[in-house]
């Protein structure tokens, strides 16, 4: 197999994001919202020019490569983030004890899944400012965000609290699930 020179990965910036570039740590900015992450390694970079972010890696290995693609995907997912935003909806669904859903500061509750007499609470770990839960119609949750890792997994934990465990899936369908995935 070959060997390559260098690896370029060139992500455009669209019009009205910023990026700066501060050792391993890269910050997308747009009309006052912010997404940062840190990037470290010690053969592949990240760099900015006007219109662009560029991960390079100089005579790059398999693992080096793998790397390169990996950040160049993260920082796609950062500039999509942080110019369009990202939204999960879920849709509850239950067949004969209609549930409850509310959002109280960092958990959201569901009532009466299942005929259970104990609610259950499904973990809200970031701030409302960056991923917001909202609850239409009593059964279908919006799920949005400018960091598809911090709303995919708040997608994730609504969805895992519901889970029912000692019971055949197929037959007990009750609970809540992501419906789609997608852009703002």
């Amino acid at each position: 197999m070959p060997s390559l020179d260098s690896i370029t990965h060139e992500i455009p910036l669209p019009d009205g994001v910023s990026a700066s570039v501060d050792d391993d740590n890269v910050t997308l900015t747009k009309d006052g919202s912010t997404i940062s992450r840190q990037f470290r390694h010690s053969r592949v970079s990240v760099s900015s020019n006007d219109a662009n972010l560029i991960v390079f890696c100089d005579l790059p290995r398999r693992k080096h490569k793998a790397i390169a693609g990996t950040w160049a995907a993260h920082l796609r997912n950062m500039v999509r983030g942080i110019d369009s935003g990202f939204e999960y909806k879920l849709k509850a669904v239950y067949s004969h004890f209609p549930m409850t859903l509310k959002v109280e500061g960092n958990t959201m509750t569901i009532t009466n899944l299942f005929g259970e007499k104990v609610p259950r609470k499904a973990a809200l770990p970031w701030t409302p400012a960056e991923v917001q839960v909202k609850i239409e119609n009593k059964t279908d949750v919006t799920v949005s965000g400018s960091d598809r890792e911090k709303v995919g997994q708040t997608a994730a934990n609504i969805e895992m609290a519901c889970k029912i465990k000692k019971r055949d899936r197929r037959v007990f369908q009750d609970g809540i699930y992501i419906v789609s995935k997608g852009e703002e």
